[in-house]
């Protein structure tokens, strides 16, 4: 049996969307409980898109089921998954008719998940960091009729990207947090020093 994908945003989705009992929900994207019981709660994974199981290939509609009907059976994961396939492009094409909204998904980017850097938000809906630019100092030219608009839902950018680069950012945001807290650290220790130093001359 292959490995889930997109484990938490997959929980958010079943918490959403199904009537599964916490502990099928974490058997199944391997979580504790309590993790499900925070994602139910809004306490945890509030910035994660959910992704349905079903449509991305990893869990049949009837093991589904199955599973709603019986609040004690375990969902299985498809043991061939047939994921849909994706053609490689260099250079993203984006139809007229939405380059419009590009500024309004950087806008909703921007507020909403503000730890993701600007060459995260250049390739989740192929804008350029001046663009950005422009947006967050309110310089671009239609800055008074912006309107944060999500990127998935205008069709700009996938759940499962965006996802990808939320968890990316605050996996980036967490390490340098943990390195200026040691920073910290170290330098109270070693004025610590200095005082004993200076105390003991």
């Amino acid at each position: 049996m292959g490995q889930l994908l997109m484990p938490q945003a997959t929980a958010v989705w079943l918490v959403d969307n199904t009537t599964l009992t916490f502990k099928q929900i974490a058997n199944f994207c391997d979580m504790h409980e309590l993790e499900i019981q925070g994602i139910a709660d809004g306490e945890v994974a509030i910035n994660i898109v959910g992704q349905d199981p079903v449509l991305s290939g990893q869990l049949e509609a009837d093991e589904l089921n199955r599973c709603l009907a019986d609040p004690h059976a375990n969902l299985q994961l498809r043991k061939r998954m047939d994921l849909p396939k994706v053609k490689v492009s260099k250079a993203r094409y984006t139809p007229v008719a939405k380059r419009q909204d590009k500024p309004n998904a950087i806008l909703y980017l921007i507020k909403r998940f503000p730890q993701l850097a600007d060459a995260q938000v250049v390739r989740l809906i192929g804008t350029t960091k001046q663009t950005i630019t422009q947006v967050r100092e309110g310089t671009h030219r239609n800055s008074e009729e912006l309107e944060a608009k999500d990127p998935v839902l205008l069709g700009l950018c996938n759940a499962k990207d965006l996802n990808v680069e939320i968890e990316k950012a605050n996996a980036k945001a967490a390490t340098l947090e943990k390195n200026l807290a040691n920073a910290r650290a170290e330098l109270a220790a070693r004025e610590d020093e200095e005082e004993k130093a200076i105390g003991e001359v």
